[in-house]
């Protein structure tokens, strides 16, 4: 099997793991060690995100699924876009944290032919869909109350805690990852990067 090399760009993380489908740990601050550096660890309020090479980039699974306004959602329907799918829950203080992030970025975005798409985790709908309005969030999100279609990811970068966020380029490979709530500055910045390679 090929080894993939994957970039990190490591930082603190507050998330929801999973650990056998089951939630394993729930963590607000912390410090951990840069992967490329000399290991001196460092605190910032971002989740840890890696990239992986474009020559290493798996196929993203084609999931399909319901959304939270009932419609069916398939996301090879944005082929040849960016695509940017964030894990979310009602319950997830973390996703609380950076929901005006993800709206902002959503909405700026757009006009470069990037699509976000929520994917909301063991939740039930109508909190789910009031945590939506309450934060102004108007892209689509998938209902994934037993966590399959989060685990359709196992074989690219899994997004293994609540949140997080997968990043999947025009070629439909995932590009990218944030564990942990993100900020406006680094999901601006991965977007950036991604959206403007050349094919």
């Amino acid at each position: 099997m090929r080894q993939k090399r994957w970039v990190h760009v490591v930082a603190a993380v507050g998330a929801c793991v999973f650990v056998g489908g089951l939630i394993g740990a729930c963590t607000s601050s912390g410090s951990s060690n840069d992967a490329l550096g000399d290991g001196q660890g460092f605190v910032t309020s971002e989740g840890t995100a890696s990239r992986v090479p474009v020559q290493d980039r798996v196929s993203a699974p084609d999931i399909t699924g319901v959304t939270l306004d009932g419609s069916e959602l398939t996301l090879s329907e944005f082929e040849g876009e960016v695509v940017v799918v964030n894990v979310w829950a009602s319950w997830c203080g973390p996703c609380r944290a950076e929901a005006q992030a993800l709206r902002e970025v959503a909405k700026e975005s757009e006009r470069d032919g990037v699509q976000f798409v929520g994917l909301n985790t063991r939740d039930n709908d109508a909190a789910a869909q009031a945590y939506e309005r309450g934060f102004g969030i108007d892209y689509p999100s998938w209902v994934d109350r037993d966590g399959q279609l989060q685990l359709a990811f196992r074989d690219s970068l899994p997004p293994d805690s609540v949140p997080s966020t997968i990043v999947i380029d025009r070629e439909g490979r995932v590009a990218a990852r944030v564990i942990g709530p993100t900020t406006y500055s680094q999901l601006t910045e991965l977007i950036s990067d991604i959206a403007g390679e050349q094919g």
